[in-house]
């Protein structure tokens, strides 16, 4: 294979298992004039690996915007740049997205070499819907912004995937108890492709219970996946959840008072809030 000059290769590495690596892969990160890798150091392991002699130019958070332009200039060039990631598929809660979106911006050809992806590795393996998905990335780090964010997906019915750290998994989970409620189906995906992969399905409060007791299981990376909110129809809206909009909408603004129902209930703020339009409960501030 040869590759085209000029042109902006977006490719996916290993997530653990170096044997994931492409043909295709191998083939572009050898001939292309430069590879700019999120971490040099990091990837050095994989191309001296494949034995890829090509040099690399770190594109990390803190380099991206800098050396953008100069890229790009290497590009108009008619040099070929690869586009890496410690690992995985690039621009996936990684990088990139800066320089890929200034090469479409200057008409420069970005063509993707695809491979390994935890976020897909982890869907496909799961065993929980994969017709309709919703990747969050990493939550917040601090609680109150981490429980804001989980709470605006309370009511989503899509299977949810977020990314975590593992000093932070334990927190995560806590919350996610708090937020989706004790019995939410989820399942830990961890070390994918490694030695110790670890991939667990149960409640979120078996699976904090769980991580909690074995420090092991708090060491690596995590894919968290949290099955869908189950759809909620008017019919779910019981007597007593029924009884606490109408006192809440006496007091509160309609949207206020599905928020707080919903928080009060565990059910999804939107059915509350169709069900208070629907029977043309005005709140107190929508009143005339």
């Amino acid at each position: 294979m040869s590759i085209d000059k000029g042109v902006l290769y977006i490719v996916a590495t290993p997530i653990g298992n170096l044997a994931d690596m492409t043909y295709r892969a191998v083939e572009v990160l050898s001939q292309v004039d430069l590879i700019a890798a999120e971490d040099t150091r990091h990837s050095e392991t994989l191309l001296r690996h494949f034995d890829i002699k090509t040099p690399c130019i770190a594109l990390h958070e803190y380099s991206e915007k800098q050396i953008t332009g100069r890229l790009i200039a290497r590009l108009h060039n008619n040099e070929a740049i690869a586009l890496i990631s410690d690992a995985g598929t690039p621009l996936i809660s990684d990088p990139g997205y800066v320089f890929v979106k200034e090469a479409h911006s200057q008409n420069i050809r970005v063509t993707p070499i695809p491979g390994a992806s935890a976020l897909m590795a982890a869907l496909s393996a799961a065993g929980l819907p994969t017709d309709r998905f919703s990747f969050e990335g990493f939550l917040p780090a601090k609680q109150a912004a981490r429980r804001h964010s989980l709470d605006t997906l309370r009511g989503d019915t899509r299977t949810l995937i977020f990314f975590e750290s593992p000093h932070r998994i334990i927190d995560t989970l806590a919350d996610m108890v708090q937020i989706f409620g004790a019995a939410r189906e989820a399942v830990i995906a961890r070390e994918l492709t490694k030695r110790f992969e670890t991939l667990r399905g149960d409640t979120l409060e078996n699976l904090l219970t769980w991580a909690s007791a074995d420090p092991n299981q708090q060491k690596g990376e995590f894919v968290v996946l949290v099955h869908g909110a189950p759809a909620l129809l008017e019919q779910d809206i019981d007597p007593i959840s029924e009884k606490i909009l109408r006192l809440l909408t006496a007091e509160l603004p309609v949207k206020k008072a599905a928020a707080l129902a919903a928080q009060i209930t565990g059910k999804s703020k939107n059915a509350f809030y169709q069900f208070a339009i629907g029977h043309n409960l005005r709140g107190m501030e929508d009143k005339d």
